[in-house]
C-alpha cells in the first residue's frame, strides 16, 4: 500500500457516547441455538450465552474505530482477536449501556493492530463486561506503537507435555451462518455470499470468528465450570484461520492450575483456528 493514510491519533482514548440495548428473552435464546449451545440455562432463557456480550456491543463498536482508523482500510481489515471479561452473566430483561474507545494500535512487519475497549453496564450503572477488540489492517504500516494495548493471553507451550483438560469436538452446520447472522446482527457477506466470499480471496463462505468462539466458550464450560456457565470470568481468543461450514472443530484444554484453561482449536482441515484460547474460572 503506497501514499499511507494517517491514523487520527487525537480520537485516541476518547470514549463513544452511550448506547443502549434491551436484552429479548427470544434474543438470547436464538443465539444459543445459533451457536448450537444446548446448556439447559441458556435454552431455557434463564441466562444469555457468554459470548452474547458481543450483540449489545455490535452496532456501536465500529465508529470509534474508523474515527481513528482511515475509512480507506476498512477492505484491508480482519478480526484478531476478542477477549471477554464477565463481570456478571446478561440475563434476558436487562436494559444494557454500552461504550466504545480505541485506546491504542501497534506497527507490524505484516500490518497494524488497533485495539478497541467496550464496557457494558446495566442502566444502574453496574458493570455487566468488558471487552478488548483487536483488528488488524493487512499491509498498513502505522509507523509506531501508541497507547494501550488490548492485554497479552499468550499460550503456555510447556502445558503440551502434559495431560489434556478435555477435548471437544463441535460440528459447524452448513446453515450455521446464516443462523448465526440473524441472531448476531451480523450482516457481513463473507459469512453470507458464496461468490463475494471467493472474491475477497476465501475458498467460500467462512463461519463467523465469535460463532467459533461461540463453540469454545461451551467447550470449556462443560469442561472446566461444571456446566456452570455463572463461573466463566474471562474468555480470550486469537483468530488466525477460518472455519467453513460443514466442518468440525476440535477445542483441546490444558489446566493451567490457577483457577483458568488454556486451550487451542483446530478445524477437520488440520488448520488452527483459535490460538492463545485463555478462559478464567470462577468459584
Amino acid at each position: 500500500m503506497s501514499d499511507q493514510p494517517q491514523m487520527n491519533t487525537e480520537s485516541l482514548g476518547v470514549w463513544s457516547d452511550p448506547f443502549g440495548f434491551e436484552v429479548e428473552r427470544e434474543r438470547a435464546i436464538a443465539y444459543a441455538k445459533a451457536t448450537n449451545d444446548d446448556n439447559p440455562r441458556h435454552v431455557s432463557g434463564e441466562l444469555a450465552p457468554p459470548v452474547f456480550a458481543i450483540v449489545p456491543v455490535f452496532e456501536g463498536m465500529i465508529p470509534p474505530l474508523f474515527k481513528v482508523v482511515p475509512d480507506s482500510l476498512i477492505p484491508f481489515v480482519v478480526h484478531g482477536e476478542q477477549d471477554m471479561v464477565f463481570h456478571r452473566p446478561i440475563v434476558p430483561g436487562m436494559s444494557l449501556v454500552s461504550r466504545a474507545k480505541v485506546t491504542g494500535f501497534a506497527s507490524k512487519s505484516s500490518g497494524t493492530t488497533v485495539s478497541v475497549k467496550l464496557e457494558t453496564r446495566t442502566d444502574g450503572g453496574d458493570l455487566v463486561n468488558e471487552q478488548w477488540m483487536v483488528s488488524f489492517f493487512r499491509g498498513y504500516q502505522a509507523g509506531e506503537t501508541l497507547g494501550e494495548l488490548a492485554p497479552a493471553h499468550t499460550f503456555p507451550e510447556e502445558l503440551r507435555a502434559g495431560a489434556l483438560l478435555a477435548e471437544v469436538v463441535q460440528h459447524v452446520d452448513e446453515d450455521q451462518t446464516f443462523r448465526y447472522s440473524k441472531a448476531s446482527g451480523d450482516p457481513m457477506p463473507i459469512h453470507l455470499d458464496e461468490e463475494f466470499a471467493k472474491s475477497a480471496g476465501l475458498p467460500g463462505i467462512i463461519a463467523h470468528g465469535l460463532c467459533t468462539m461461540a463453540f469454545t466458550s461451551r467447550a470449556v464450560v462443560e469442561s472446566a465450570a461444571g456446566g456452570d456457565p455463572a463461573r466463566l470470568k474471562r474468555l480470550a481468543v486469537r483468530f488466525s484461520k477460518p472455519v467453513l461450514p460443514g466442518q468440525d472443530v476440535t477445542t483441546r484444554i490444558w489446566d493451567k492450575g490457577d483457577g483458568s484453561v488454556a486451550f487451542e482449536s483446530t478445524s477437520s482441515s488440520g488448520d488452527v483456528v483459535i490460538k492463545d484460547g485463555l478462559a478464567e474460572i470462577g468459584d
